[in-house]
């Protein structure tokens, strides 16, 4: 076996990652690239001072090996002693000696609230925003992200490899996808210092250049007196809790109030230790004597880390296993063997279940309801949920879960007014008053217990899926009047190009988008980029030719073309009852209404309009909306008559450029005979940003519709924009 000396940066981005307490990310180009994961988990085990890593390994459908007959083998070695470490596979070692949990893509909610110190993504074609958020934020700090990529002769490939999510955004009218996600994610990693770029022999790529020096960190040593060693001794078992301690308490102030009627809202970003503030806050209400305790959560293996630290506070309770407590797990092997009940028999029959979401009429003699990931529950099953009870809610609101900021809007503003409210006189009304008015309380969690704060993957992540647009900045320009403002077209290719500019208009509408009642989540972001059908819109105040900054944005609006569905299609659709993806207004009236010519029309559905929250109620969005129909019934001259050409992105052939040759470099200003080398850059010649309504010709439409949840204020104001309700179910 050939020996090859790897290069030392690898080995010290591990090693500084752990003493910080930051993860460290590495993407493997090439087929082989599953052989260097032992290497890399061999690295960190070594410097771990704690047990092995464990491991997450995420694929589409085939892992491309067996793991039961391997398992079987190696298993059948160790028993009989022939297991030899010298010739046996090292991967196969690798597989018998580790702890991984295998999860399908599809599957990965059941992950959610666990820890791993090792991920591995393979099947990039698969990937999509919201796994990538839903597995990197499940590794702790020290850990390590490793992202498995095919044989590519140039990583510009990436540019047009087809994902498999674009099949969903493929109509029959519009067919070409545009990879501008992938794009931007590979020149993001430009700026994440933590990720290194390595081919499937751990050689660094020349795209990592931006880590030429890699420095090991020093370990800071503390002049310590004895009484302080002692401590750090006695307590080194035991997690840091910091601000969990205060959360802990604000749940057990709940519990001792014994009202029954009080709700306990615990938000923030993933990893903050929501699961455990509720898990030590079910053990006090044990110890409260509480004894039907209902917990609900997307699925059981969500509630591993809640019920590890369940028997944490029973532990600090002296309850023993067995003797004052016996734990059921689930049979069922999707599952995999999570808790669905405690049962506890020390003074009182109590219990601790699991209950799915959907089942809130089996509440009946609850007297705490523990929703965990509530943001990953549609709201009306949490609704549900609320009744004459104690309920602790915890979710996540960066927009990454779904519905975390619909949650955050509509559910805790209703709360919030529920719990505003004063005695009513008629007798009937008081006893709904009694039976909806609730008090809460609200804490929000800022720190991070997985990683330690700074943690660059974070950032990266953070900024790549505009996670961190849940706050809208202030607008300093003060109101313009609605008349005064335009309407301009969003050039897709510039907006998701990866320029500083660029990125910054991009996170103010994500910010408008999140703040807004729609459902969001980080797939959205690639819906918006990739999606042929899809256009943006936004309404800006009068602009200062001369000004040097980005001007305001009052209103978004998100529109997708829809329509010109061939005849065969229709009639094939209609018979089997089934439809493609996209085309909502047209399948549905289509459907309706039995009408097999509709579809065939060419429309325009407004997905979503968003105005700035400081804002509603001035005239904004409906003087965008009147600009937009305006523009789509062509009643705005266009100066260009001649349709302008679609960008796009080009291409490149193999033998173009080897991957040991090609950079990410962040400027566009390449000098002299590097230009051929570096040439992963933010495309040049772009676009404007920005185009005026009467730059750009207008499709031809036949209708401009719009799909929404119905509520009084909504049908109020797409009728005074003079929509007309067709459809109502």
């Amino acid at each position: 076996m050939v020996r090859k000396k790897i290069d030392n940066r690898i080995r010290v981005m591990i090693e500084n990652g752990v003493i910080l307490g930051h993860r460290t990310m590495f993407v493997i180009v090439g087929d082989k690239g599953r052989d260097q994961v032992v290497i890399l988990h061999h690295m960190l085990s070594k410097a771990t001072v704690k047990a092995r890593p464990n491991v997450l390994w995420c694929y589409k459908k085939e892992l491309g090996f067996s793991r039961k007959k391997r398992m079987k083998t190696l298993q059948r070695k160790i028993k009989t002693g022939k297991l030899n470490v010298n010739e046996d596979d090292p991967f196969e070692l690798f597989v018998a000696s580790t702890n991984i949990r295998y999860c399908y893509y599809s599957e990965t909610h059941k992950i959610l609230g666990n820890t791993f110190g090792m991920c591995i993504l393979q099947d990039f074609e698969a990937l999509t925003p919201n796994l990538l958020a839903r597995t990197i934020e499940t590794v702790e700090g020290g850990g390590m992200i490793v992202l498995l990529l095919r044989s590519v002769a140039s990583l510009r490939q990436l540019y047009t490899m087809t994902m498999d999510v674009h099949e969903r955004f493929r109509t029959e009218a519009h067919n070409d996808v545009v990879a501008r996600f992938n794009e931007r994610f590979l020149l993001s990693l430009a700026s994440c210092p933590r990720c290194l770029v390595v081919d499937d022999q751990l050689t660094v790529l020349p795209v990592s250049s931006h880590n030429l020096r890699v420095e090991p960190v020093e370990k800071s040593e503390e002049r310590v007196d004895r009484e302080l060693i002692s401590i750090k001794e006695s307590v080194q078992d035991l997690k840091p809790v910091g601000v969990l301690a205060k959360a802990v308490l604000k749940f057990i102030e709940g519990i001792s109030e014994k009202t029954l009627r009080s709700t306990v809202s615990l938000t923030a970003a993933r990893g903050r230790g929501k699961s455990a503030a509720l898990g030590l806050s079910i053990a006090a209400a044990v110890a409260f004597g509480y004894s039907n305790i209902f917990v609900t959560s997307p699925s059981p293996e969500n509630l591993n880390t809640l019920f590890e630290f369940v028997f944490k506070g029973f532990d600090a309770l002296e309850y023993q296993e067995h003797l004052d407590y016996d734990l059921i797990q689930s049979t069922n092997p999707e599952f995999n063997k999570a808790i669905v009940r405690v049962n506890i028999f020390r003074d009182h029959r109590q219990t601790i279940q699991y209950i799915h979401p959907t089942d809130a009429h089996k509440l009946g003699q609850a007297e705490l309801v523990v929703i965990d990931e509530a943001a990953a529950i549609p709201l009306p099953y949490v609704k549900a949920m609320l009744g004459p009870y104690l309920v602790f809610l915890a979710s996540t609101i960066n927009g990454y879960e779904g519905t975390g900021r619909s949650l955050s809007l509509k559910l805790l503003q209703q709360l919030r007014t529920q719990a505003a409210l004063v005695g009513v006189t008629a007798d009937k009304e008081k006893l709904k008053s009694v039976a909806t008015g609730r008090t809460l309380h609200e804490v929000v969690l800022e720190e991070s217990i997985r990683y330690r704060p700074g943690d660059m993957v974070e950032q990266w992540l953070t900024g790549l899926l505009c996670l961190d647009a849940t706050s809208v900045q202030p607008l300093l320009t003060g109101c313009p009047p609605p008349d005064s403002c335009d309407l301009y077209y969003i050039n897709r290719d510039t907006l998701f190009c990866f320029h500083k500019a660029s990125e910054s208009f991009l996170q103010r509408l994500v910010a408008l988008f999140v703040a807004s009642h729609y459902k969001n989540s980080p797939n959205d972001l690639q819906m918006m980029s990739d999606a042929p059908a899809h256009h943006l819109f936004c309404l800006l105040g009068p602009v200062d030719p001369n000004q040097n900054f980005l001007p305001e944005v009052l209103v978004v609006i998100q529109v997708c073309l829809e329509g010109q569905v061939s005849k065969n299609s229709v009639v094939d659709g209609l018979s089997r009852g089934k439809r493609a993806h996209g085309d909502l207004i047209p399948w549905s009236i289509a459907q309706q209404f039995q009408d097999q010519d509709f579809p065939m029309l060419s429309g325009a559905r407004i997905v979503r309009i968003a105005t700035h929250p400081d804002y509603h109620g001035m005239g904004y969005g409906s003087r965008a909306l009147a600009l937009l129909k305006q523009y789509y019934e062509m009643k705005i001259p266009c100066i260009d008559e001649e349709k302008l050409p679609e960008d796009h992105i080009e291409s490149i052939s193999a033998e173009e450029v080897g991957l040991l040759e090609e950079h990410i470099v962040k400027h566009r200003l390449v000098l002299g005979s590097m230009a051929k080398h570096l040439l992963l850059v933010p495309r040049k010649s772009l676009p404007p940003l920005l185009l005026k309504l009467s730059e750009r010709p207008p499709e031809h439409l036949d209708y401009l519709g719009v799909s929404y949840g119905l509520t009084l204020p909504l049908l109020k104001f797409w009728k005074r924009a003079a929509f007309v309700p067709v459809y109502l179910r």
